[in-house]
């Protein structure tokens, strides 16, 4: 399996929604210790964790050419919020 550095940078959603959640908590979790902590490195996963759970996009999951989209869930566009990409 190699990895396609053209293709991570590509915004899709590949993100599913029942992993959506997980990554909330985990990210919310990860925050959170790093507030009690005062670690820093722990901050920013946490924060890098919310994002990708926010976005629906994990870039090493687009250069894997990977996703956890269940086929079945509905679709929602969470990268056409008006930015001009």
């Amino acid at each position: 399996m190699s990895f396609d550095f053209k293709r991570a940078l590509q915004k899709e959603v590949n993100v599913g929604l029942k992993e959506q959640k997980i990554r909330y908590w985990v990210g919310s979790g990860l925050f959170l210790a790093s507030v009690f902590l005062g670690n820093i490195p722990l901050l920013l996963i946490g924060g890098v964790v919310v994002y990708t759970a926010f976005s629906r996009w994990c870039p090493a999951y687009s250069g894997l050419s990977k996703s956890t989209v269940d086929p079945n869930e509905p679709v929602v566009e969470s990268s056409s919020h008006g930015h001009g990409h």
